[in-house]
């Protein structure tokens, strides 16, 4: 069994030889031998002492207290380090949230990408602009309107400009399929994936509210104004009709 001097020891925990002092004359971490000529010689074990002495101060447990739960004869240090272990997991967990947070602020910030009043409705004049909201907040209300431009605007410029690109992609696929009946899975696998994508047009992708009448009545929207339902520009005959019965099948029987 090795035998660490003090500052063998002090060395391998990363603490000082001063620290470790400390610890000897409070009685927290005593040496397990003190040679003849006053070495201070540590083993195995209080090597293992050290590290829950390190571990419960990470913690903010005081030196008073750990001493009190080590010199416990009913402390086990199996458990301890289990419990440890499992403090430490959390925290990573916290951690790597916080880091996500950051990155993403990070991402929208970066350039000014932030997404713009302008940008948002790209392609349209002022005017239109304005009919564009209130016709938006008319039939899907003043709350839901604000939501949803809250969201779209806290989104970077390639963030929200994949978010278009994706729905493209969607109506592209659905138009291809809409020979096929509604009820067939490949039409309603894409139905799902127009629903995920218009739920984070809407800013409330992470709500535990399905939307259910909501989604169903902008199928409805697709049918009474077929501009909202073009694909690459273009409305083709019989598409908004498709595309609303879908998307009510879809709310029947998965919302």
């Amino acid at each position: 069994m090795k035998n660490y001097k003090v500052k063998e020891l002090a060395k391998e925990a990363g603490v000082s030889v001063k620290t470790l002092h400390h610890y000897d004359k409070i009685g927290l971490l005593s040496p397990a031998v003190r040679s003849e000529k006053k070495y201070r010689l540590y083993g195995e074990n209080e090597l293992y002492r050290l590290q829950q002495i390190l571990f419960y101060k990470e913690l903010g447990v005081s030196l008073s207290d750990i001493a009190e739960i080590l010199d416990d004869r009913n402390f086990d240090q199996l458990k301890a380090l289990n419990e440890h272990r499992q403090n430490l997991l959390d925290e990573k967990i916290k951690i790597d949230e916080l880091v996500e947070t950051i990155d993403k602020t990070i991402s929208q910030l970066k350039g000014k990408t932030m997404i713009t009043d302008k940008e948002l409705y790209k392609g349209f004049k002022p005017e239109e602009i304005q009919k564009i909201k209130e016709e938006s907040k008319k039939k899907f209300g003043e709350d839901n309107f604000k939501t949803s431009e809250k969201y779209l605007k806290s989104l970077s410029k390639d963030q929200f400009e994949a978010l278009k690109l994706e729905q493209k992609e969607i109506f592209k696929n659905l138009l291809s399929l809409s020979s096929e009946n509604i009820e067939s899975e490949t039409v309603q696998l894409e139905v799902a994936r127009l629903y995920q994508n218009i739920r984070k047009f809407w800013g409330t992708h992470g709500s535990p509210s399905t939307q259910k009448s909501e989604f169903k009545g902008l199928g409805k929207l697709y049918v009474a104004d077929s501009n909202y339902a073009k694909v690459d520009g273009e409305i083709h005959d019989g598409f908004p009709e498709f595309l609303s019965e879908a998307m009510h099948h879809f709310a029947k029987t998965q919302l």
